[in-house]
C-alpha cells in the first residue's frame, strides 16, 4: 500500500514526501507544477503531473499504486490573491478538494490528512486560539479551507472514511539535510522574503502594516518549523491507521513574533541590517495569530524539536543560499 501526497512538489508537500520515504513508506506524488518544483520530489517517490481535482486521474493513481491514505496539500495559499481572485480559491481549494475526496470514497481510501490553516479563525478576540475558538475567516483563502473541513466532516459521517485536519500557523525553515525548502518564486512568506533580501536577490523587504494594535505596530504570527509540522502529519496518519476518530488540530508553538522581531533575528544571523520599506496593510491580514496547540500535544503526543526562532531563520537562509546555487548551475 502507498500514500498519495497531493502538492508533493511544493514546499511542505516535498518535506512530507521525504519524511514518509525516510521511514519506509511507498509514496506517489501528484502535482500540477503550477507552483511546485519537480526537482524537489524525492527520486524514490512515484510522480504524476496532474490536477488533484481531476477525479478520473486520481482514481487511476489510487488503483495503480494501491493507495490507502492521502495527505492533501495541493491548493493556493496567498491571502491577498484570494481577496482579489476569490473564484480561483473556491475552484482550486474547495471544489478540487471535493472531487479528490469523492475519488477517495469511491476507491475505498479510508485515511485522509488535510492541510488546513489558521486563517479559518479570522481575527481572533483572544491572544491565542484553540480548536474550540470561533471559525470566522476574513478572507476567501480561509473560507475555502473551512468549507473543505466541513465537506470532510460530512463525508466522514456518511462513509467509512476518517480524516484529520491540521490547521497550520506560519510555516518556515527547511530540511536539515538540504534536500528541499521553500522554492516558489511567488512565495510571500515573511522569512522566505527576508532570506531573499538578505542574500541580495530582492532590494528590500516590505513591511505590510505598521499600525496594528501590537507592541511595535506590526503583525504577530506563530512560526512553526516545517520539520515539526511534517512530524504532526506523520502522527496524524498513524493515528488514523490505528483507528483514531476524526479531528482537527492546531499546529504552532504557542508564542508569536512580530514582523520587526523576525527582521531583527535575520539581522542577527547575517550580521548586517536588512533594508525594509513600510507599506499599507494587506487585505485580509489579522493583527495577531497564535496557536494553542495543547490538543495536538496531548492527543497525538506531538513534541516539537525545532522551536528556536533563530534555528528556523538560519535554516531558511541556508536553504535559500543553497537553492540559488543550484539554480545558477
Amino acid at each position: 500500500m502507498s500514500v498519495l501526497v497531493t502538492g508533493g512538489a511544493g514546499y511542505i508537500g516535498s518535506h512530507m514526501t521525504y519524511a514518509l520515504i525516510d521511514r519506509g513508506e511507498a509514496v506517489v506524488v501528484l502535482d500540477d507544477l503550477s507552483t511546485g518544483v519537480r526537482d524537489l520530489v524525492s527520486e524514490k517517490a512515484a510522480f504524476v503531473q496532474g490536477d488533484a481535482g481531476d477525479q478520473a486521474a486520481v482514481r487511476r493513481i489510487i488503483q495503480d499504486h494501491g493507495v490507502d491514505s492521502v495527505i492533501h496539500f495541493a491548493g493556493s495559499i496567498v491571502v491577498p490573491e484570494s481577496v482579489s481572485d476569490p473564484l480561483l480559491y473556491y475552484a482550486g481549494n474547495t471544489m478540487a478538494s471535493r472531487s479528490l475526496i469523492e475519488a477517495c470514497v469511491k476507491e475505498g481510501v479510508k485515511h485522509f490528512v488535510f492541510s488546513s490553516t489558521a486563517a479559518v479563525y479570522g481575527s481572533p478576540q483572544t491572544e491565542s486560539v484553540s480548536e474550540a475558538s470561533p471559525t470566522v475567516p476574513i478572507n476567501p483563502y480561509g473560507r475555502s479551507k473551512l468549507m473543505t473541513e466541513w465537506i470532510l466532516e460530512d463525508v466522514s459521517r456518511a462513509h467509512d472514511f476518517s480524516h484529520i485536519a491540521l490547521r497550520y500557523f506560519n510555516v518556515a525553515g527547511a530540511d536539515a539535510l538540504g534536500r528541499t525548502g521553500q522554492s516558489s518564486p511567488r512565495a510571500t512568506h515573511l522569512i522566505k522574503r527576508a532570506s531573499q533580501v538578505a542574500l541580495g536577490h530582492l532590494p528590500h523587504l516590505d513591511i505590510f502594516g505598521t499600525d496594528f494594535p501590537t507592541p511595535d505596530g506590526t503583525g504577530i504570527r506563530d512560526y512553526i518549523h516545517v520539520t515539526d509540522l511534517v512530524g504532526a502529519h506523520l502522527l496524524a496518519l498513524d493515528a488514523l491507521r490505528s483507528g483514531a476518530g476524526c479531528g482537527k488540530y492546531n499546529c504552532g508553538y504557542g508564542h508569536g513574533f512580530s514582523v520587526r522581531e523576525i527582521i531583527a533575528e535575520m539581522e542577527k544571523v547575517t550580521h548586517r541590517p536588512l533594508p525594509v520599506k513600510e507599506a499599507a496593510r494587506r487585505p485580509g491580514d489579522p493583527a495577531v495569530l497564535i496557536a494553542d496547540s495543547a490538543k495536538l500535544k496531548t492527543a497525538l503526543n506531538w513534541r516539537p524539536e525545532h522551536e528556536d526562532i533563530q534555528t528556523i531563520v538560519r535554516s531558511a537562509l541556508d536553504w535559500e543560499r543553497r537553492f540559488n546555487e543550484r539554480q545558477s548551475r
